[in-house]
């Protein structure tokens, strides 16, 4: 099935962007609650995201399995993209994925339900890329941990449902636990497992 819409939408300059992808996420990795540009240099097929599509192709390769929510599931043009741009196979769960990609964070399941490492090996976890429609007009998120110097705050939407309970449980399980990056139309946010929820303000 490779037909133009999966051989076609991948980086124009694949070193390049990349790398422009890849320092993005870092940069969100360790400032935790900023927001980092990316630039629209992925087109996936729908309903993968221009930016989730970019931080697919600057992470993911044939050594990470890929899991991906229902809407995504349901594309076959989304998997062929993805097969073909990366070479990262398909996880056939949820705890057997490196990274997993979630159009639709509001109906995703629990965070408890995918990679979460072991106690000697942490980095066995997974890393969720949650698509958002905004990282700025949402419920503020007060946010506090390593990389923020006081307090910052976050205000994405959708989320997943409970997420500040869920992140508290996420945090119990330092040095395991899952990652997030939120994914929006300009730019992406992160969420390590060592940053704390504060509050949400609705």
């Amino acid at each position: 099935m490779h037909d133009a819409s999966v051989i076609e939408g991948g980086f124009a300059r694949p070193v390049f962007d990349a790398q422009a992808a890849f320092r993005a996420v870092m940069d969100a990795m360790a400032r935790p609650g900023t927001v980092q540009p990316v630039p629209p240099a992925a087109r996936p097929p729908a309903p993968l995201a221009a930016t989730a599509g970019a931080v697919a192709l600057a992470l993911c390769d044939h050594d990470t399995p890929v899991w991906l929510d229902t809407p995504l599931a349901a594309s076959e043009a989304v998997s062929a993209w993805l097969g073909f741009h990366t070479g990262a196979p398909r996880a056939a769960t949820p705890a057997e994925a490196h990274f997993a990609f979630v159009a639709a964070p509001a109906a995703m399941i629990g965070l408890e339900n995918f990679a979460q490492g072991t106690q000697a090996y942490p980095d066995r976890s997974a890393t969720l890329v949650l698509q958002v429609d905004t990282l700025r007009e949402g419920p503020a998120l007060r946010l506090a941990g390593p990389g923020i110097e006081h307090e910052a705050r976050l205000a994405a939407a959708p989320l997943p449902r409970h997420v500040a309970e869920q992140w508290a449980q996420n945090n119990a399980r330092f040095p395991r636990g899952v990652d997030l990056v939120l994914a929006a139309p300009d730019g992406i946010a992160a969420l390590p497992r060592t940053t704390r929820i504060l509050s949400r303000e609705d």
